[in-house]
């Protein structure tokens, strides 16, 4: 005999989503196809919005860095051209001329060089836009086997991702190049992000200063603070080491232009040049204290994942809250354990923790579904009570019959099959 892997009585027997029947016109076929394949791309859009909005803020980056260089170069040489020019129509010597000539190749040797090196970094990042967007048309391949290698790369991908926001960066690098999906993953902005966060917890600005410069435009268009945040901790650690005269100046310097909030933020910190470092006094305690520097970090954090239009959590932490939440029922939450499932994914242990917070699984129409058999319970399959109450499918009680005798799976109680009755669900 069959042994059942979990039975629930009958309030608990409804779960799961819509079932969908047969029959109908080949228009109401197109409709669920359209709807089917509609669903499919909002949902690649969803889990594979970073793969490609990195690698084109990166482009876009460049090619305004690119533009300024340029246009840089290219106001010099026009310069010296100028220059030239003036000299021609002049009396110079023509030893002047040749040096002006000499310093005009030289302009135009730069700005070649600039416009190269641009060009260069433009088409690497053009090139790994077209490459991940090219990886992606395979997910509508018509071959079942590159459908479920994308799928696992897909997977893989997501794993490198959550690692790298979780700082398992050795692992995460690892990973990709096993896989071969170096060029699917965003390990150059996370290696980045690694390098400031390092520089932060060694109680340094200057990296991270360096990237608020890099990234200027874009952090004023945020109306980021950081960089007024960073400047106060320096500040901050002057104060610290007793170098006040120094705090004055750094005040003058990076400070005279703040207003609003940020005056407020000031007027408060200038309040440390009157009190000693040991002070107990509030604010200017909470003000040296290190764990500022852990508060840096995360505005860091939160303002690279903003600069690259990421979310704070990782693309595998969705799915999989979105996963366990569509399956979570109140049975997976028995305190004796009864109602569980051994297949059900929420019922495990640990993803039972993970669930907890989340909402339970919204389902507008249900559907029986047989423990014993895991086939959905309807007209042809209807659902069938033993007198203890536990419901089974028709079929898993004929395929466990016994003459006419029939034992619950669950409590191995034995029933006459004629006692059985048929449930029907208003």
């Amino acid at each position: 005999m069959p042994r059942a892997v979990l039975t629930a009585p009958a309030p608990a027997a409804a779960a799961g989503g819509v079932g969908s029947g047969g029959g109908g016109g080949g228009g109401g076929g197109e409709m669920a196809v359209r709807e089917s394949g509609s669903q499919l791309w909002m949902a690649l859009k969803v889990q594979e919005y970073p793969t490609l909005k990195v690698p084109y803020e990166t482009l876009n980056k460049r090619f305004r860095a690119a533009q300024k260089h340029v246009d840089r170069e290219a106001s010099h040489a026009v310069a010296a051209v100028a220059e030239l020019e003036r000299a021609l129509g002049g009396c110079s010597s023509v030893g002047s001329v040749v040096s002006l000539l000499d310093g005009v190749v030289d302009k135009l040797t730069a700005l070649k060089r600039k416009a190269a090196e641009s060009v260069q970094a433009e088409e690497e990042s053009a090139g790994l836009c077209k490459r991940r967007v090219a990886h992606l048309k395979e997910h509508a391949g018509e071959h079942w086997a590159a459908v479920s290698l994308w799928k696992r790369q897909r997977m893989e991908r997501m794993m490198v991702d959550h690692l790298l926001r979780c700082g398992y960066y050795m692992t995460a690098i690892h990973l990709a190049r096993q896989s071969g999906i170096e060029d699917l993953v965003n390990i150059e902005m996370f290696v980045t992000a690694k390098d400031v966060e390092e520089s932060l917890e060694k109680k340094e600005t200057a990296t991270c200063l360096v990237w608020c410069h890099d990234n200027k435009s874009r952090l004023r268009k945020m109306k980021s603070c950081l960089e007024f945040s960073l400047r106060i901790q320096e500040f901050i650690e002057l104060i610290r080491h007793n170098r006040r005269l120094e705090a004055v100046r750094h005040a003058r310097k990076h400070f005279s232009t703040a207003e609003g909030s940020q005056l407020e933020e000031v007027k408060q910190v200038m309040g440390m040049l009157a009190f000693p470092v040991d002070t107990h006094l509030s604010p200017y305690k909470e003000l040296l204290d290190p764990s500022r520097w852990k508060i840096l970090i995360q505005q860091f954090r939160y303002d690279n994942y903003r600069l690259h239009q990421l979310s704070n959590d990782s693309v595998f932490t969705v799915t999989l809250q979105c996963g366990l939440s569509a399956i979570k029922t109140p049975q997976c939450y028995k305190e004796d354990g009864s109602a569980r499932n051994a297949e059900c994914p929420v019922c495990c242990r640990s993803l039972n923790k993970l669930a907890t917070p989340l909402p339970m699984a919204h389902c507008a129409n249900s559907r029986l579904v047989c423990r014993v058999s895991g086939q959905v319970m309807n007209e042809n399959n209807p659902p069938m009570m033993l007198p203890n109450g536990y419901i089974y499918s028709y079929n898993s009680l004929v395929s466990i019959r016994e003459g006419d005798k029939v034992a619950c799976p669950r409590t191995k109680e034995v029933f006459n099959f004629s006692q059985i009755e048929k449930v029907f669900i208003m």
